[in-house]
């Protein structure tokens, strides 16, 4: 195996806006969608003009951008995913995520340039299985998420050098953990497979028996319900020497979904903990109850280390409730200053004058500002800002930066 390996940080985006906000606060590669044959329907997703976009500013700071295409394709799909993927090629992104046989060989010939990368969704749990998708030309396979550190640096010790790994090491994480889950469908027609998945794993459940329909039995696992398929988010902060040291190309965070403030939260935070850990294992030691500290700061539903350390338990891994536990409220991002030196910020939740909030900023820092005033695109004057999406123009007394992030504790 090769000495110690600096992995990638590749983290999800939703959209433009986020794409340049995980660049910013710290991805070396981001992984986003199109509005086609991609695992997220419901997510913002990409059109070609704002790909291209997004992925000129990524090359421009020096990070990479890997386009899905991981859907479980039918027969109705493949001359599209064909139209698809030329139209990628000229964009150039780095990669692109691949699942399905059929996409590879397609790929294979109309973007060949175009590295592949085989997704989770293809069900990566052995050597084998990495060494005949690198025959077939892929350059990196992403680990099913079932695997433990002990399979994965097994994996790496019978692969060729120069094929990559990837691994998720943060997020959320479903009773399928290799993706390919059939609850939606069966119980809403809403394949995952194709992108469209409504999560029936995160629902509570009850036992109804046969002759006595409309009578709810509940099957008590604890006592808040029976949420038996919902799964803990998975959080590798505390273990990035075991990462690293199973000599792992790629630490995945995901979040396609998730809004400008997670994806910086995660982003900044890895990227902190890498580099620590990279440039002096007691730095990483040291800073390891700010890490914690950080990464609570995004929603999320209690953490897990998943299988990394074998099977977990069902109490290690089961979360007992349907909602998301949140520190803080995104309120908006300097997106420019205006010719009075206000700065520029499309809201996303209400604050008014005189709020004390926070300046998340990418370097690590978290400073404390006042509203001192809030004004609207016409310059009239507002005592608060109650309309998600308004174009506002702030004073908050002190110089910030394109890309801050303003956010308060809820």
């Amino acid at each position: 195996m090769k000495s110690r390996r600096v992995p990638e940080l590749l983290v999800p985006a939703s959209c433009l806006e986020v794409l340049k906000v995980a660049v910013v606060y710290g991805a070396d590669a981001v992984y986003i969608g199109g509005e086609a044959f991609g695992l997220r329907a419901k997510a913002k997703n990409f059109s070609m003009g704002d790909m291209a976009e997004g992925i000129r500013f990524a090359h421009s700071h020096g990070a990479k951008v890997y386009v899905t295409a991981n859907i479980l394709a039918h027969n109705r799909d493949l001359e599209g995913v064909r139209t698809y993927l030329e139209e990628l090629r000229g964009l150039r992104p780095d990669g692109l995520i691949i699942a399905d046989p059929g996409i590879f060989e397609i790929a294979k010939e109309v973007c060949p340039e175009i590295e592949r990368h085989i997704s989770t969704q293809a069900n990566n749990t052995n050597y084998a299985t990495c060494r005949f998708w690198y025959g077939q030309g892929a350059s990196r396979i992403v680990t099913a998420r079932e695997l433990s550190l002990e399979e994965i640096k097994e994996i790496r010790e019978h692969i060729p050098e120069d094929m990559e790994l990837e691994t998720f090491i943060h997020g959320a994480m479903c009773i399928s953990y290799s993706g390919r889950c059939l609850l939606s469908n069966y119980l809403t027609g809403r394949d995952a497979n194709q992108g469209a998945c409504t999560h029936p794993c995160r629902w509570k459940y009850s036992v109804v028996e046969e002759t006595r329909p409309g009578e709810y039995f509940p099957v008590y696992e604890n006592e808040r319900g029976t949420f038996l398929f919902n799964s803990k988010d998975l959080c590798m902060i505390e273990h990035i020497p075991d990462l690293i040291g199973v000599g792992i190309d790629s630490l995945k965070i995901e979040g396609r979904m998730k809004t400008a403030l997670y994806v910086a939260t995660v982003a900044r935070t890895y990227r902190k903990a890498i580099d620590d850990y990279c440039r002096d294992p007691e730095l990483y030691r040291k800073n390891l109850p700010w890490y914690l500290d950080q990464i609570s700061n995004c929603t999320y539903r209690q953490f897990t280390t998943g299988f990394f350390y074998g099977k977990p338990s069902a109490e290690e891994q089961i979360y007992d409730n349907s909602t998301y536990i949140k520190e803080y409220t995104y309120l908006g991002m300097i997106s420019g200053r205006d010719e009075k030196g206000y700065y520029c910020v499309e809201q996303k939740n209400k604050f008014s004058v005189g709020d004390e909030i926070e300046v998340m900023k990418p370097d690590g820092q978290n400073l404390s500002v006042t509203v001192r005033a809030i004004y609207d695109s016409e310059g009239i004057s507002m005592e608060s800002a109650p309309h998600p999406r308004q174009e506002l123009h702030l004073d908050l007394g002190m110089e910030l930066d394109l890309y801050d992030i303003l956010r308060c504790p809820c």
